[in-house]
């Protein structure tokens, strides 16, 4: 050994060897092919949906491996006979091509290996003697790290197919309009004759050549047996394709989406097996298409629809918008599922559900319904009308807007904040204080997408509670997916989010409305799916929504324009809720529900007519499963103990009745606004009896401002000769045809009777307006008219 490392020549010899190794294992790059791709997504069956064409113009799917076997006999048969044999390089086919171009003195014959001809794509050098030197040295390292499947399917994967399209999944898409293992031999023949002359041979020109070389191709596989005679004639009577066929475009707008989502994180190209189910989602496309030529009659352009497979969180059908390219004043590109709209009503669900969590209130506690002004807020319901009291189910159910606000004053708007982007709402980009109250009547933007998915993440929890033997997986409340997502086990914790019950209470509430056409009916039919539903209308008729909710599967529907303009009667009961139902309709129908969690529920003394846990006044009592978070609830407050003389006709006190002859009844009482507009509703409200007139009525006020409330700030807007308009003031009374006298700024203004409401005209600034009743009951708020010039 000490003798080899003296001798120069032996050195130098080793160290040359040692460098020609390096230099054949370092030839070749890791990655030989790095030219950007089409974006390419599939059904969940593997079928294409669409397909981007490359950012350098070309039809080039990505890799794929799996390379059809009928390709695979063509290509060998045409190009490349002995490849499942040769280290890279075929010295035979090598040796015949030089023959032939001496003959023909030009080059008529490579003797390229498919091998080598992967390198040569890769390379696109010129070709040139030493170029082919350099081809068969790469070629013979490629063979040793890859297998022989693994070539082909990078040849078939980069091969020119003629015009802008390459690689066998493009061309066989581009030139008839199917996968590659559905094409016949006749169709695979012709793709694999195409790259050997794609500049000169394709589709459209020079159709004899392509047809003589496909047919010569079909008679090598009879000739080889690979096909019999009557295959190999069959093919032969097939034509060849005259020009390209359109790709699918069965998902555009999830399409959009993949390649923006791959765009993000600096991958140029990609493909994609989703879970879209290819016959719902033409079947969706269809619907919105069909009602779209209904709405445009409104000038209403735009639609979208998505379809959740609950246990998953999969979407199953993704129309971003309508799809009409040719018209850009539709502006039918726009994604509306991934875009922040307002989402009116929809979250109402949710705050509901917190609600009956925390305790704050039972399903069928009554809320306020009168108007109302909190700090300059001024809510209206859709109908501009009060119920002066509902229980919290029916103004869920009926979408009512004071409630709503009501509840999110008890709840805090900053908590039902978190409380969203706890469920995924990542679009609420600015802090609490920036929405307040509107925050419940769609004053954030939310997404189709995000909305849809924290429905879905309600049905699974409350699906999840009798697998999970009462425990929660905080992992089910995520966003949905647009592909197949890995199973994971569940990390179970005690407490929820949002427990079962309150659930279960708030789909049962949303089950109530009234279906648009079905008129109370649809409950009689069993064929009828049960859907928890809800929709929503943004300010301004800019959107309508509608999403519901099953055991299965969740729809969303948007409706509008992608501008923001807004249309009359653009509702979402009107125009979203139609999809909806008519989406559902596509979907397995059954009448299961969900289960009810009945480890979260307890037995309760319930009042019957406020819905609160009844208290020791209340008379008519109900003992109903509630949630157990209902065990915090409070006490029913509206039921009082009311002393009256032994007639029963009239309050008394103890100043003009002997305690021993009074009668103690219990009695449903709601504050006097309240009151005012819950009788018109309710005909079996019973008022209070009027104090005898010996009795001073020194209990309580009788009197109530409805508006303006003490401390309110208002603004009266100008009329169209410029000046200022009028502020309607409203008051209730208890006692039936008592009259009450207005006062403003110690001004007589006028009186009133039964109906007590006042138009008034004050000027910008501080004012107290008075009332004084028959009896002399005084009542006084300070309020500001605010100068809209300042």
């Amino acid at each position: 050994m000490r003798t080899i490392y003296k001798k120069p020549k032996t050195i130098i010899s080793a160290g040359i060897v040692l460098v020609l190794i390096i230099l054949f294992w370092f030839c070749i790059p890791k990655h030989l092919f790095n030219a950007p791709t089409s974006f390419v997504i599939d059904d969940n069956q593997g079928q294409l949906l669409g397909a981007s064409i490359a950012s350098d113009g070309q039809w080039r799917f990505p890799y794929n491996a799996d390379v059809p076997p009928k390709f695979k006999a063509c290509i060998i048969a045409f190009e490349d006979k002995r490849f499942e044999h040769h280290p890279g390089f075929d010295f035979l086919a090598f040796g015949r091509a030089i023959k032939q171009n001496i003959r023909a003195r030009r080059v008529v014959s490579g003797g390229s290996t498919l091998t080598m001809q992967v390198i040569r794509l890769s390379t696109r050098k010129n070709r040139t003697v030493w170029q082919k030197l350099l081809e068969i040295f790469k070629a013979l390292r490629l063979e040793l790290t890859h297998s022989k499947s693994e070539i082909l399917a990078l040849y078939s994967s980069n091969a020119p197919f003629g015009s802008n399209v390459v690689g066998l999944d493009a061309a066989s898409w581009r030139y008839f309009g199917r996968a590659p293992d559905k094409l016949s031999w006749g169709e695979m023949a012709v793709l694999a004759v195409l790259p050997n002359s794609p500049s000169l041979v394709h589709p459209g020109k020079n159709r004899m050549i392509l047809l003589r070389k496909r047919n010569l191709l079909l008679d090598h596989l009879r000739q080889q047996h690979i096909i019999d005679a009557t295959t190999a004639s069959l093919a032969k009577l097939e034509p060849v394709p005259e020009k390209p066929f359109p790709l699918p475009t069965l998902a555009p707008h999830l399409l959009q989406r993949f390649k923006t989502d791959n765009i993000a994180h600096k991958q140029n190209g990609g493909r994609i097996k989703t879970s879209i189910n290819s016959i719902l989602q033409q079947n969706v496309t269809d619907i919105i298409e069909r009602h779209h030529q209904l709405l445009k009659g409104n000038d209403i352009r735009n639609a979208a629809a998505i379809v959740l497979d609950v246990e998953t969180g999969q979407t199953l059908a993704y129309v971003g918008n309508i799809s009409h390219p040719e018209n850009k004043d539709m502006e039918s590109d726009v994604d509306v599922i991934a875009s922040p709209r307002s989402p009116g009503s929809t979250l109402k669900p949710l705050l509901y559900a917190a609600m009956l969590h925390d305790g704050l209130i039972l399903p069928n506690s009554l809320i306020p319904d009168i108007p109302t002004q909190i700090a300059g807020y001024h809510p209206q319901n859709f109908d501009l009308g009060y119920d002066g009291a509902v229980s919290a189910s029916k103004a869920l159910a009926r979408s009512l807007n004071i409630p709503a606000v009501k509840m999110l004053v008890q709840y805090k708007y900053d908590r039902f904040h978190s409380l969203l982007r706890n469920v995924g709402m990542t679009t609420l980009k600015q802090p609490a204080d920036h929405y307040g109250l509107s925050l419940i009547l769609g004053g954030s933007e939310n997404t189709l997408w995000e909305l849809s998915g924290a429905y879905a993440d309600m049905a699974r929890v409350l699906n999840h509670y009798q697998q999970y033997k009462g425990k929660y997986n905080p992992n089910d409340y995520r966003n949905p997916v647009y592909k197949p997502a890995p199973r994971v086990t569940p990390e179970l914790e005690k407490g929820g989010l949002l427990d079962a019950a309150s659930i279960y209470y708030t789909f049962q509430a949303m089950e109530e409305v009234m279906r648009p056409g079905d008129e109370l009916l649809w409950q009689q039919f069993t064929s009828t799916q049960r859907i928890a539903w809800k929709t929503g209308t943004s300010f301004g008729f800019r959107d309508g929504w509608a999403i519901g909710v099953t055991p299965r599967y969740v729809v969303g529907v948007w409706v509008g324009n992608t501008n923001g303009e807004g249309r009359p009667g653009l509702i979402g009961v009107n125009t979203a809720a139609p999809i909806l139902f008519e989406i559902f309709r596509q979907l397995p129908v059954t009448r299961d529900w969900f289960a009810v969690p009945a480890g979260e529920m307890t037995m309760m003394a319930v009042c019957h007519e406020s819905g609160y846990r009844a208290g020791e006044n209340c008379d008519h009592v109900d003992t109903l499963f509630m949630p157990k978070s209902g065990l915090k609830a409070p006490v029913c407050p509206f039921h009082q103990l009311v002393h009256l003389d032994a007639s029963r006709k009239w309050q008394v006190t103890s100043v003009c009745e002997a305690p021993a002859n009074m009668v103690h009844v219990p009695w449903f009482v709601l504050p006097p606004s309240m009151e005012f507009y819950y009788r018109s509703h309710n005909y079996s409200y019973k008022p209070l009896p009027p104090f005898r007139a010996d009795c001073a009525a020194t209990l309580q006020h009788p009197m109530e401002l409805i508006y303006p409330k003490d401390g309110a700030k208002v603004y009266v807007p100008l009329e169209a000769d410029g000046t200022r308009g009028r502020m309607i003031c409203n008051a209730a009374h208890r006692q039936t045809g008592i009259k009450i006298f207005w006062h403003l700024d110690n001004q007589y203004v006028g009186e009133t009777k039964d109906y007590h409401q006042m138009a008034l005209n004050p000027s910008a600034g501080k004012h107290v307006l008075t009332l004084v009743d028959a009896n002399g009951n005084r009542l006084q708020s300070y309020f500001e008219v605010l100068d809209k010039g300042k």
